[in-house]
């Protein structure tokens, strides 16, 4: 944990400006949370009027508050809030909460004095959590400084980082009566200074926290998140909802690329990389918080599910063919004894139905049988009310088994007031408990998901070879650059008549492709400017002024620059290969679907760049285009090597040469096993930041 923020988790004093006798005042609730919660050290209160709150004096001065402090919380009218800050600063404080609204978020003018906070707080060396958060709680400590209506949630080994406080609130209390507790929660507000990021670190410190849940609307540095993220998974799980999903609409004309490589999918390729789970919804984040929480880690994705009605297990073997795991194959000794335990009647195959007449001996012994398999990595157990006996009487039975499963076995209990006391049983048994099949299966696949391997940090790879050609971008056209770093192109020559057309072609090899050269025009075919299967010179002088007639009739109001005559690839795959830079987490890379209509498939998966040969394998199989070069029924398997090469050269190249705005290769056509692949159109844009007017960022010729 950085040093500054110990005050804030581990204050040695805590000073509270602003309390209230006034219950229904944010003073009020902080001093009588952090009076009860049972903080082992010295708590002060602050206000102008003086007296007495819950049993402790309420100093008029700052300066009348005897040492150790370092926390000070601030529950001031927001106008108030600089000239406490400095009162704070001659103390020599470090650390302040500013619980108040009324900053940022209010518009301009809180703007300007959350501004001024900011910049007092640095010139006194202070750090601030806020404005317009509810604070920290850490129950193990114990420390609230929250005005939240008590108690505290309870201990558990969850910690909660938070840019939403009434999020916060809500979660916490819905949390007490779903078996789980929290170490360690963070409000970070408007984080005028101390940032989601930062407090990622400090909860994935401590030493009570095993699983990491975050609430994002935003992201204040990327790069580091991810940079943090990948140092605590492979210790602790980091499970995230991030909200707010849009686009950046802008990128839509420039490229396929930058059209579908949207925030969203930078944040999906981001936690990717890092380890970060990422949640769809508030429930599914604290499903799979409970069973990482509560569950050792399975073997394996293969699921065995126990029931005493059908339908619930034939839900649950729905759910985990949609979560992409395994319903387990039971052996023939666990099915024979399963046969010894069960009524003819009963199913003894996955999934396995005891029939509504299980009793709770029953229950326990089948899934003590079904947990001694050996091609079994853990068991869903579906409890309905049982028609002949209590919920809570299965729960008793089955408990030790549980507990001496070595293997996770996550309960769903079906119902409300029937099921309410085996509930309570299981949650005081620390195993989780879901309401529905689903959620209980999303559960068990991120214990599996949380158990994969990072790919290889960035110290790991090696960048391929590139020819110090790349060092500048100058003067290189966009076929130059694809060659500089190891990419193959199709043979191309620009040309500015019919002549020029035929003479290229001549020597390019026919048959040839003829492409309007424009950089008015991102995509050519949308205005007709590509004429491909030119068998003759002949065709190539027709065509050319055929082309320029198409152009000019779509898009009168086009600069042409040129015709490009390539010499035709015939056959293969054709993929489609990108990057845009991503302004939280940099160069993103793409792989997917190419030709015209990439945009209409959607088949295309993100990775952060660079990326390893194996990196660049996980890419390609996430999309139907890099599961198709491997062969599929009559078409034969393409040169999946060759666009491993290209993805990882492509990616190194983004990585190292930051005014590298886009890159688009589509498409990227796909030779026949052993044979390569060939950038067949090409597109780079660079970042505004560099000179305009490089060849670079207007040719598209490849």
């Amino acid at each position: 944990m950085d040093d500054s923020l110990v005050p804030f988790f581990k204050p040695r004093g805590i000073v509270v400006i602003g309390v209230s006798t006034s219950e229904g005042k944010l003073g009020h609730g902080i001093a009588r949370n952090l009076t009860n919660c049972g903080f082992p050290g010295p708590i002060h209160f602050v206000a102008q009027r003086g007296g007495s709150l819950f049993g402790r004096p309420v100093h008029t001065d700052l300066a009348q508050v005897p040492d150790p402090v370092d926390l000070a919380i601030l529950a001031v009218p927001p106008a108030a809030t600089p000239d406490v800050l400095r009162t704070c600063g001659s103390r020599a404080i470090p650390a302040a909460i500013i619980v108040s609204a009324g900053f940022r978020e209010a518009g301009d003018e809180g703007a300007r004095l959350e501004a001024l906070c900011l910049d007092i707080a640095h010139s006194q060396r202070i750090r601030l959590l806020g404005p317009n958060c509810i604070g920290i709680i850490d129950t193990h400590l114990p420390l609230d400084t929250t005005f939240l209506q008590p108690p505290m949630p309870p201990k558990g080994n969850i910690g909660f980082v938070s840019h939403s406080g009434a999020y916060c609130a809500a979660i916490i209390d819905w949390a007490r009566g779903q078996g789980f507790g929290f170490s360690q929660v963070a409000s970070v507000g408007n984080q005028a200074d101390v940032t989601e990021v930062e407090m990622l670190a400090a909860v994935g410190a401590d030493p009570n926290t095993n699983v990491i849940v975050l609430y994002l609307e935003g992201v204040s540095d990327g790069r580091r998140l991810v940079a943090i993220a990948r140092e605590l998974t492979p210790r602790k799980a980091v499970i995230a909802l991030k909200v707010g999903r849009s686009e950046f609409g802008h990128r839509a004309a420039a490229s396929h690329t930058g059209a579908l490589a949207g925030s969203d999918r930078a944040y999906d390729a981001a936690f990717e990389n890092c380890g970060v789970l990422r949640a769809s919804t508030s429930a599914e984040m604290f499903d799979w918080a409970r069973a990482i929480a509560l569950c050792p880690a399975p073997a394996g994705n293969r699921v065995a599910i126990l029931t005493n009605a059908g339908g619930p297990g034939v839900v649950a073997a729905d759910a985990v063919a949609l979560n992409g795991l395994s319903m387990a194959v039971l052996g023939e000794k666990t099915r024979r004894d399963l046969t010894d335990i069960l009524p003819p009647s009963a199913s003894v195959r996955n999934p396995i139905d005891m029939l509504a007449s299980a009793t709770p001996g029953v229950y326990a012994e089948s899934l003590q049988t079904i947990a001694k398999d050996g091609g079994v990595d853990g068991v869903i157990l579906i409890l309905p009310p049982p028609p002949m006996f209590r919920a809570e009487e299965v729960a008793a039975a089955v408990l030790p088994v549980i507990r001496a499963a070595g293997k996770p076995v996550l309960v769903t209990l079906m119902g409300s007031a029937l099921t309410a006391v085996a509930h309570d049983e299981f949650t005081a048994a620390r195993v989780p408990v879901y309401a529905f099949p689903e959620a209980a299966v999303s559960g068990f696949a991120a214990l599996v998901r949380r158990t994969a391997p990072l790919s290889s940090t960035l110290a790991d790879l090696l960048p391929p070879q590139v020819s110090p050609t790349i060092e500048t971008l100058d003067s290189m056209s966009a076929e130059d650059l694809m060659a500089s770093c190891g990419i193959a192109s199709a043979r191309s020559a620009l040309a500015r008549s019919a002549s020029e057309a035929v003479t290229a072609a001549r020597e390019l090899e026919l048959p040839v492709v003829l492409k309007v050269v424009s950089a008015d025009i991102p995509h050519k075919s949308d205005a007709d400017g590509v004429l491909m299967h030119l068998q003759s010179e002949r065709e190539v002088s027709e065509g050319y002024e055929r082309l320029l007639r198409q152009v000019r009739a779509r898009r009168p109001e086009a600069r042409i620059e040129a015709v490009q005559v390539q010499h035709e690839i015939a056959g293969g795959a054709d993929v489609i290969l990108g990057v845009v830079r991503d302004p939280d987490f940099g160069p993103l890379l793409m792989f997917g679907s190419g030709g015209i209509e990439v945009e209409a498939m959607q088949d295309v998966a993100f990775a952060l760049a660079p990326v390893s040969d194996e990196g660049a394998g996980r890419l390609i199989r996430r999309t139907w285009a890099g599961r198709r070069l491997a062969g599929y029924r009559s078409v034969a398997p393409a040169d999946e090597e060759a666009v491993v090469n290209a993805l990882v050269r492509l990616s190194w190249l983004a990585h190292q040469h930051p005014e590298l705005a886009e890159i688009e290769v589509n498409p990227l056509r796909v030779q026949p096993a052993g044979r390569g692949a060939y950038a067949l159109d090409v597109r780079i844009r660079l970042t505004d930041a560099t000179p305009a007017n490089q060849p670079i960022g207007t040719r598209t010729v490849a």
